[in-house]
């Protein structure tokens, strides 16, 4: 019903506003636009298929970069098609699971690598939203406070809770804590992955912004940067269909708020949705094509010991998160 609620969001602003903006912005998109965003969605999709590589074998699971870089356009072409944008990163990580021979850490895996995706996202965006004017510019020191805060208070609950002994919460925190120690803050998986997600973001950063370019926003790029990024953290919300809805809903406010206007917002959205689908292309091919991609993955243990505990290989815990 929430994937519901995001078409009705952007049938109910076309209806406020008009679809004429958003029609003759989406009659503007050429070739230059739509070559544009094919290289810059290839390199995202790079990035994040290295980025899941390297959290994958910091795991202890193998993941050749070429099916990593076919399994990642394929997910990216059923997040922008599907609703709640996550269905495509479910079907890989079960893929790679089967053929791992171990679906639960390689679930972990794709949970992880999106969720550090996700962490860096919102840093990168606090940093250039503080720089930056903008409609929330003013609110935002309290609400990165606010934000700290509440990061410092988990880490405490959680360094409270118990991590030894037989029961499932001890060995959920055993294996969350080693899982980020070896595939997120090790010195051979960290650089990369921090680099591989500022360079995704900064992917899809442009193309919002080849997006607004292509729907006539003339506004400086100082001006342009924090409104774009505050409709790209929107489609974090899984209240959308096929990518649409919370994206236009945010474009709409805060193009609003910074006196460009609502329709231009919209517009600007929709188009960029336009040039995201363009760029997950490359997926549909690989989703039609003949025969299966296998990973041809081997799956190697990697022993867990926490708070003097006996070895658990890492395998046996794949239950317990």
């Amino acid at each position: 019903m929430s994937n519901l609620g995001g078409l009705a969001l952007v049938a109910g602003l076309l209806w406020w506003l008009g679809s004429g903006p958003a029609l003759a912005a989406l009659r503007r998109i050429d070739a230059p636009a739509l070559l544009a965003a094919l290289l810059l969605g290839a390199l995202a999709t790079v990035c994040c298929a290295w980025r899941w590589r390297l959290v994958a074998e910091g795991l202890g699971v193998r993941l050749p970069l070429g099916a990593a870089v076919a399994h990642c356009y394929r997910a990216v072409f059923l997040n922008a098609t599907l609703p709640g944008g996550v269905l495509g990163d479910v079907h890989r990580a079960v893929r790679h699971g089967r053929d791992a021979g171990d679906v639960g850490r390689a679930v972990r895996a794709v949970v992880w690598e999106r969720g550090a995706g996700q962490v860096i996202q919102v840093a990168f965006a606090a940093l250039l939203l503080l720089a930056l004017p903008s409609p929330v510019r003013p609110y935002l020191p309290a609400v990165v406070a606010v934000a700290v805060a509440v990061a410092l208070g988990v880490v405490l609950l959680v360094r409270a809770l118990p991590r030894s002994g037989p029961s499932r919460r001890a060995r959920a925190l055993r294996a969350a804590a080693a899982d980020v120690r070896a595939g997120l803050l090790a010195r051979r998986t960290a650089p990369g992955v921090l680099l591989t997600s500022v360079v995704a973001v900064g992917c899809h950063l442009a193309t919002f912004v080849l997006a607004a370019r292509v729907a006539g926003a003339t506004a400086p790029l100082t001006e342009l940067l924090p409104l774009t990024l505050l409709a790209l953290l929107a489609m974090a919300l899984p209240a959308n269909m096929a990518g649409f809805g919370p994206r236009e809903g945010a474009a709409a406010w805060a193009f609003g708020a910074a006196g460009l206007g609502a329709a231009q917002g919209v517009a600007t959205a929709l188009v960029y949705g336009a040039l995201v689908l363009v760029a997950a292309l490359p997926g549909a091919v690989v989703l039609l094509r003949r025969g299966p991609i296998t990973f041809r993955v081997r799956s190697t243990a990697r022993a867990v010991n926490q708070g003097g505990s006996a070895a658990v290989p890492a395998a046996g815990l794949a239950g317990s998160v």
